[in-house]
């Protein structure tokens, strides 16, 4: 059983605040003369509302559960998920033993797959058991896993990178090239399909599967791979967005249109990245670490976003805070990781 402690019913309701006065906007050429010009068009989002200010020193993994109609996330340092109900605004958290990565969907709606510091275990919220998958990571506690998604095939990716959580939760150093990337099959076959990785973060795919998306946050890039949905292999083609100014790369999530919706550590904002590589809009987000996002809501048209709170952020009530933006599109479904019988 879980501590029962960590059962947290917050009713936030009241706590709703909008949160940004910038507008988002999407433009289109339009003819003046000779020369085109960019006119404005519909708002390509609403403001951020703060819809869970839980506090997280590092929010991550969120995940639209569209069974239940919830969102669930991580904090990796306190070893948390975090579990929020959109119709009453309620709150619900559970401990864990490790750093608490990513929460991915599995072909049961009960059963999560949930990523710690050193596997990879299914998981079932309503009774809270726990059982591994089978994927131990190599060279733990030195390394951990990081960001974590679901292929279109229905095996599951994982990042690592070199291990900045202490066992108390704590902060340690991060830094270096000893992370991987990793395909867990269903029937259970791990594959490395990248090494040398600074910090593993973004994994998403095009809407048509052809093109898979990484990235190496302490190198401030996101790659593009040609992607093999028969096989699952990748192979990298290029930088798809590269030192963008503003923070670095952290996880991203993918619309029906092919764009990457990348959040900015240290950067207060999410860019909204073309699929050929052009950035299209920046969402700004009212505090400074931009963790994670997905998109969810009964037509996926709500971008729910995860962020982290550190020692800097001083003053900065709303750091760690789960965010929800409305947008005028949609997301694409989260795929599922098969689970064997």
């Amino acid at each position: 059983m879980h501590n029962g402690a960590g059962d947290v019913d917050a009713r936030v309701t009241s706590t709703f605040r909008l949160l940004s006065d910038v507008e988002h906007y999407w433009f289109a050429p339009g003819r003046c003369g000779v020369c085109d010009k960019l006119k404005p068009m519909t708002p390509l989002t609403g403001k951020p509302v703060c819809c869970a200010p839980v506090g997280d020193r590092c929010g991550e993994g969120v995940l639209w559960h569209p069974a239940e109609e919830a969102v669930y996330w991580t904090d990796i340092t306190r070893f948390l998920i975090h579990r929020f109900d959109p119709a009453t605004a309620a709150v619900k958290s559970w401990f864990f033993d490790e750093p608490v990565t990513a929460v991915l969907l599995t072909t049961l709606n009960h059963v999560l797959a949930v990523c710690l510091g050193s596997r990879v275990i299914l998981w079932e919220p309503a009774t809270d058991a726990r059982r591994d998958q089978g994927f131990q990571l190599p060279n733990w506690p030195l390394v951990r896993l990081n960001d974590a998604a679901v292929d279109p095939r229905g095996s599951l990716w994982v990042g690592s990178m070199r291990n900045n959580v202490n066992a108390d939760g704590s902060d340690g150093e991060a830094g270096g090239t000893d992370g991987s990337l990793f395909r867990i099959d269903p029937n259970g076959q791990v594959t490395e399909v990248e090494a040398g990785i600074g910090i593993a973060n973004t994994l998403a795919w095009s809407p048509d599967q052809e093109i898979f998306y990484f990235a190496d946050t302490l190198v401030n890039t996101i790659w593009a791979y040609d992607y093999d949905n028969q096989t699952g292999s990748i192979h990298k083609t290029g930088n798809h967005l590269a030192d963008f100014s503003r923070g670095l790369p952290d996880g991203s999530t993918i619309d029906a249109d092919g764009f990457v919706w990348n959040c900015r550590w240290d950067g207060a904002c999410i860019v909204r990245v073309a699929p050929a590589g052009a950035v299209d809009s920046v969402i700004e987000m009212p505090t400074r670490n931009i963790t994670n996002c997905t998109f969810g809501g009964k037509d996926l048209d709500t971008l729910y976003v995860t962020s982290a709170a550190s020692p800097a952020d001083k003053g900065d009530r709303l750091a760690g805070s789960l965010f929800a933006v409305k947008t005028n599109l949609r997301g694409l479904p989260e795929n599922r990781f098969h689970l064997q019988d």
